[in-house]
């Protein structure tokens, strides 16, 4: 097995149960606090386009480790849409739709297209996680596990793009990196103690002082 090989097997493993840890948790505590929707909404995109792109470029890692990870994001999108008193299929319709978009940009348009396209929802998934690690006023719902994981598999897979030269990986992916390292550390710092910013307003409160 060559290095670039074993790089994407051990990209394919880490990503496959990166999110297990907080499907666990969620399963367990039914706690959504810190947890963003339109991240794993986002995910469910990736785990969709990311698998037809491995087929697209005959990269079998990136194939398994995006499609096995619906096993994991599917059911966390179940739990939250529960918890959160949504309707299942409505919140992730809008996932197949952007997924199939970038399916079509991928095959029409190629690989660096593609990638371009690719950079909005990962720059999403990571940002939308951003808002709610800075806004909750708690992040008890929130993986640690989960979270390294993802940045880890995110180096993982950057290097994994950068042996392989595959443009589309690369583009994609610098920018969530960046972010994704933010997301740890904000973490780190949120359950050391640092209080949130730009905190929501509970609707009851604002009830209360209009009276």
């Amino acid at each position: 097995m060559t290095p670039v090989e074993l790089l994407g097997w051990t990209a394919t493993v880490v990503g496959t149960f990166l999110a297990t840890p907080q499907l666990v948790r969620l399963a367990r505590t039914r706690n959504v606090e810190g947890l963003s929707l339109v991240g794993w909404q986002t995910a469910l995109v990736l785990n969709i386009a990311w698998a037809m792109h491995g087929i697209n470029i005959g990269q079998l890692p990136q194939i398994l480790s995006s499609a096995l990870a619906l096993f994991t994001t599917i059911p966390i999108l179940v739990l939250m849409s529960r918890a959160l008193d949504r309707r299942v299929l409505p919140t992730m319709l809008p996932s197949f739709v952007v997924a199939a978009t970038m399916i079509a940009i991928d095959g029409f348009l190629g690989s660096a297209a593609y990638g371009i396209a690719a950079i909005f929802p990962g720059i999403a998934i990571t940002a939308a996680q951003s808002v709610e690690l800075v806004r909750a006023e708690h992040v008890r719902g929130v993986s640690p596990v989960s979270m390294a994981l993802g940045f880890v598999n995110l180096t993982l897979w950057f290097a994994w793009a950068v042996l392989v030269r595959d443009p589309g990986t690369i583009i994609a992916l610098s920018i969530s990196w960046v972010i994704a390292l933010f997301n740890v550390i904000w973490y780190v710092l949120r359950r050391l103690g640092l209080r949130p910013f730009f905190v929501r307003v509970p609707e009851l409160a604002l009830a209360r002082q209009e009276f």
